[in-house]
């Protein structure tokens, strides 16, 4: 299996005057010139700019496409890698407006509600206007247009947040905790058929990406959050109702799901930030407790790395390389 990979600049709409810088990692197969069928969607959220350090670690790991790479050598070459970027910057703030409607101007959630379910409308947007680009760039390379190989599976849905794009996270969450349970397909439970169809039209891309709010969110299968932090609260989600109401989902049916709390001593250990930490215990034990309810379909893991070496920049950025996402 080879890979197609590329950074776009993409609309959530036509309307919109704003672009996200999006890296993508695809599954290709050269011989048939089509996207594959990836066993899952990697989606990352990055996080403020840090620019001028000189570091070549942060240097590296601030490049969107490397990203790419570092997904795809931790979750399998099977899966598609994409690395949203905001579109809206103040300075070195990320401001993930369309996302969470109630941030202020450097990109601090005043709260999170699933009305309108923006950012599960805005991430399936975003992917679909993504691989309609990667499919125009394919094809402009060869005589035919990149067509796409279709698969019985339907992929999985992997979120992760590093830094700020955890905002993004918590809103997801929370939308996931509000949204209708109606039996959702299970992924892991669709066979792989060894056979490969051609598909065109709206039809051969829901199989590669979701196309829907309610498949993007029934979708998801873990959720990772990497060193996430900010200078106001709401780092991590706190709402004990919205991790009961995730939990309920999941004993009335939906696939299970895992969450992975990733984090260095630059976030936890902040004595001037105090608050990221005890938001973080405060949501581990939250999953911990609805883990013992959902008969084990809920899953929470937690992960320290660098605890041995004083908070620096570096070891923000290099947790990325360094997450074991097992």
């Amino acid at each position: 299996m080879d890979r197609w990979s590329g950074v776009l600049k993409v609309q959530l709409d036509p309307n919109s005057r704003n672009y996200y810088r999006i890296a993508a990692s695809l599954c290709f197969s050269s011989t048939s010139k089509s996207l594959l069928v990836p066993s899952a969607n990697a989606i990352f959220f990055n996080g403020d700019r840090v620019e001028g350090t000189r570091n070549r670690v942060v240097e590296k790991l601030s490049d969107l496409q490397k990203i790419t790479e570092v997904l795809v050598s931790k979750f399998g070459g099977s899966i598609n890698a994409w690395v949203i970027e905001a579109s809206i910057f103040n300075g070195p703030f990320a401001v993930y407006k369309d996302f969470i409607p109630s941030v202020n101007r450097y990109g601090e959630p005043k709260s999170y509600a699933a009305i309108g379910f923006p950012a599960s409308t805005s991430t399936v947007s975003l992917l679909s206007n993504c691989l309609e680009q990667a499919k125009n760039v394919i094809s402009s390379g060869q005589r035919n247009p990149c067509s796409t190989s279709m698969s019985a599976s339907q992929p999985k849905t992997l979120i992760l947040g590093f830094s700020k794009g955890g905002t993004v996270v918590n809103q997801l969450v929370t939308e996931l905790g509000s949204l209708e349970n109606k039996s959702p397909v299970n992924p892991s439970h669709v066979r792989e058929q060894p056979g490969v169809m051609e598909l065109s039209g709206v039809q051969e891309e829901i199989q590669i990406i979701p196309r829907t709010k309610e498949s993007l969110l029934n979708s998801i299968t873990e959720i990772h959050y990497v060193d996430v932090g900010l200078n106001s609260y709401g780092a991590y989600i706190t709402d004990q109702n919205v991790i009961r109401r995730i939990s309920k989902r999941l004993v009335d049916g939906a696939p299970g799901i895992r969450f992975l709390l990733q984090g260095t001593p630059r976030q936890w250990c902040d004595s001037r930030r105090t608050w990221i930490r005890d938001e973080k215990d405060k949501l581990y034990h939250l999953l911990e407790s609805e883990a013992r309810r959902s008969g084990g379909k809920l899953k929470v893991c937690e992960r320290f790395y660098f605890a041995d070496r004083p908070p620096d920049m570096q070891m923000h950025f290099e947790v990325i390389e360094e997450m074991d996402v097992r």
